[in-house]
């Protein structure tokens, strides 16, 4: 049996992550996760993959907002409740969105903290970021992820990983928001449709990786694992995968221990990639 065994949430784009024992679904993924984010002067949005040091601010989710943290600069408050007449669009990669700006105390705070001019910009409910076409039913919406509402990772993907590693790494590298155990390696490559606790999930596309896996989350150093390695036995079309995008239909709450139904498979080309014996 496949069970979940890990869930993280990421409420604001590029700074730590949380682990959940339980966590709800919505419409655009997980509640909080990604309605936040932090963008420069143009309204572009930042990135760990630039500024590595965004790693170190710290996420936690009250019951009237959120709590962020950072060692050298103390800790402050975001509220739920926003200013709906402060709207601008904001670009993630290539698309464009609404968003609303927070607070100016904020904006300078994580200025101060990040050593960079940023304004928090958070996502209201009337903000529909449709996910790529290409892979998705029409109105499958996500939040300011990447591109997609979930992203899956099997704990024994992770394990044949770290077997070729010279040092293992923990799962925060690649910012899942679901994790389970059982099966084989990459086995979430050609999941398709798929069952957890009542909600219908959809295979999207393969998660190509980026310079972000190389950012070590604790201290907000870069190095050149895991891509190098990954890049041997996981590089398809000059990308190197690893985990799965999901899209949804449905609600309801995920919980750790639920059990993680594959009901069908991929058989197209773009999921599948050849499998290496460790000894390559």
């Amino acid at each position: 049996m496949l069970q979940v065994s890990e869930l993280f949430i990421y409420p604001i784009k590029s700074l730590a992550g949380i682990s959940v024992k339980s966590a709800e679904v919505t419409s655009r993924g997980f509640k909080y996760d990604r309605r936040w984010m932090l963008v420069d002067s143009q309204n572009r949005f930042l990135t760990q993959r630039e500024h590595f040091q965004m790693a170190l601010i710290k996420v936690a989710v009250r019951s009237d907002g959120l709590l962020v943290s950072h060692e050298a600069n103390g800790s402050i408050k975001i509220p739920f409740d926003y200013n709906a007449d402060s709207k601008h669009n904001v670009a993630i990669w290539d698309d464009t969105c609404m968003g609303v700006y927070v607070s100016d105390e904020l904006d300078k705070w994580f200025s101060i903290t990040l050593d960079i001019p940023c304004r928090l910009i958070y996502m209201p409910d009337d903000s529909e970021r449709e996910v790529d076409q290409r892979y998705a039913q029409p109105g499958m919406i996500t939040s300011f992820a990447d591109a997609y509402p979930f992203l899956l990772i099997g704990q024994a993907s992770l394990d044949d990983l770290n077997k070729r590693l010279p040092e293992a790494l923990p799962m925060d590298r690649f910012r899942p928001n679901i994790v389970f155990t059982g099966g084989d390696a990459f086995a979430e490559d050609v999941m398709n449709h798929i069952k957890i606790a009542g909600i219908d999930f959809y295979g999207a596309k393969l998660c190509a990786r980026c310079i972000m896996t190389t950012i070590d989350q604790q201290t907000g150093t870069k190095a050149k694992e895991p891509l190098k390695t990954l890049a041997k036995y996981r590089f398809k079309n000059n990308k190197i995968l690893f985990g799965q995008n999901l899209v949804h239909e449905g609600d309801g709450v995920i919980t750790v221990g639920d059990e993680l139904m594959p009901l069908t498979t991929h058989n197209e080309e773009r999921f599948i990639v050849e499998r290496k014996p460790l000894s390559a």
